[in-house]
């Protein structure tokens, strides 16, 4: 019996699945040719794609609260370039921990231990600042009740080194990860967000900060 229509597109949708799955572990160089077909939830894939998910949730939250506490425009274009960028990372990395099928939060794991870091510290996360980069939760409530020039300068310090923290991370994924678009992705964050912070860096002086 010939299969119907809904049978053929069945058929396909699994095709496309598999060459996609197949597309995302795809490894690029020799010295990682023992990566194993799916990233184990141990891994420097699955580490970066949780804790880059969480850092850029930081980034897109400040962005979104500097855009209602000023009307510079340079300063409103910038943070909804940045929310805008994030917020679409995040979601393909939290999108491919489902396709590997790994928690998008691994519990007893300290955030960047995957690069042999113990998240921010011996001491433990300070104030909600998870990962290096990440602003405190006092820092983001100045950031609330920060309004005009001063909102921007804040949000311009916040963001540089939020975007530090990040570049470092992503760096981390060029050398460790295995998934080929995965390091793609973080070699692109490191060329973006090292440009971001140049420009940050003279919106800054532009307002004598």
């Amino acid at each position: 019996m010939r299969p119907n229509r809904t049978q053929g597109a069945a058929i396909a949708a699994v095709a496309l699945a598999v060459l996609f799955a197949g597309g995302a572990v795809t490894v690029a160089s020799a010295d990682r040719d023992e990566a194993p077909a799916v990233p184990v939830s141990t891994s420097a894939d699955a580490g970066f794609a949780r804790d880059m998910a969480v850092h850029h949730q930081q980034a897109v939250e400040m962005s979104f609260i500097v855009r209602d506490r000023t009307k510079d425009e340079a300063v409103r274009r910038l943070a909804y370039d940045i929310a805008n960028t994030q917020a679409n990372q995040r979601g393909m990395m939290l999108g491919w921990l489902d396709l590997w099928g790994l928690p998008k939060n691994e519990s007893g794991v300290e955030p960047m231990s995957w690069m042999g870091m113990g998240g921010s510290g011996d001491t433990g996360p300070l104030d909600g600042a998870l990962m290096p980069g990440m602003a405190t939760k006092t820092r983001i409530e100045e950031l609330r009740k920060a309004s005009g020039r001063e909102a921007e300068v804040l949000y311009l310090k916040l963001m540089t080194e939020h975007h530090r923290g990040g570049v470092h991370m992503a760096e981390g994924c060029v050398q460790k990860c295995a998934v080929g678009v995965e390091r793609a992705l973080a070699r692109g964050m490191v060329d973006a967000q090292k440009s971001e912070m140049l420009m940050m860096a003279d919106m800054l002086k532009e307002r004598g900060a």
